[in-house]
């Protein structure tokens, strides 16, 4: 497999769905506990880590490797350990505009589709 054309895919999942679900976390979800709690911290440095992984244009076919484990281990992280320290402090208010939020940012920016499935 052509290790390019896994690279512009990624590229394009980066600035097509990762960058906007990273800005909508780190401005709306995570000040519900604060940059201080030190879940929040993780979930930052994670972030920080991952940006990292997808602009370095060096190490492409290691950093491929490393971006499947850290993507993964994160959403891990989030899904049941973060997330479900947030639920417990946020308001009904602030869960339902969390939901709203996660809604509007699938549905006002649908980007082009990727064409070539080459997993398939």
């Amino acid at each position: 497999m052509d290790v390019s054309l896994i690279k512009s895919y990624v590229d394009w999942f980066y600035k097509n769905h990762v960058q906007s679900h990273f800005e909508l976390e780190e401005k709306h979800v995570f000040s519900i506990l604060g940059n201080g709690h030190e879940l929040v911290k993780r979930a930052l440095a994670e972030h920080r880590k991952l940006r990292r992984l997808f602009k370095d244009e060096k190490e492409v076919v290691k950093n491929l490797g490393l971006i499947e484990e850290k993507l993964e281990a994160h959403i891990r992280f989030e899904e049941r350990i973060l997330f479900m320290e947030i639920q417990k402090f946020a308001t009904l208010e602030q869960l339902e505009e969390m939901e709203k939020m996660h809604f509007e940012l699938d549905s006002l920016k649908k980007p082009e589709e990727w064409k070539n499935e080459f997993w398939k």
